[in-house]
């Protein structure tokens, strides 16, 4: 059975692979996923839509851990981990050279999409996000380590 901070592990990755910021209520072990605010051309229609957890996130603030969707530089890093470790030479230097070319984030994902590694590419993410999770959330609340 999986523990209860393994799944708030993964829960908040997956909010982030979604584009959602992620609050973390230590005290309580509730999440309140939102947006991330740049998604959203009209401030005041956003603003409405999640009335009730900006409301909590203001409530609770003091007790609150932010984890923010990925910088761009931070998923190409993922991107580029994932390249490492295929073994197919040719896709893996295809893969390289998109990185390398304009767009690389939509081309890398229509070439993973189109071959045999998609499941990898996803189940590899995956494990990097919930990484990049219980460090942030290990570093920013260190008297209470999550795992």
């Amino acid at each position: 059975m999986e523990n209860s901070k393994s799944k708030i592990i993964k829960e908040i990755a997956q909010e982030l692979d979604c584009g959602n910021n992620c609050y973390y209520n230590s005290k309580t072990d509730e999440i309140i996923a939102i947006p991330n605010f740049s998604n959203f051309p009209d401030e005041d229609e956003f603003r409405e839509c999640f009335k009730a957890d900006l409301k909590a996130v203001q409530k609770n603030k003091t007790h609150l851990i932010k984890i923010e969707v990925l910088e761009s530089f931070e998923s190409f890093k993922i991107m580029e981990q994932f390249i490492e470790q295929i073994d197919d030479v040719v896709f893996k230097t295809k893969l390289k050279t998109i990185l390398e070319n304009k767009n690389p984030f939509k081309n890398f994902k229509n070439s993973i999409d189109n071959s045999g590694f998609r499941q990898d590419w996803f189940d590899f993410k995956k494990l990097e996000l919930e990484k990049i999770v219980e460090t942030q959330l290990n570093r920013k609340n260190p008297a209470h380590n999550i795992v």
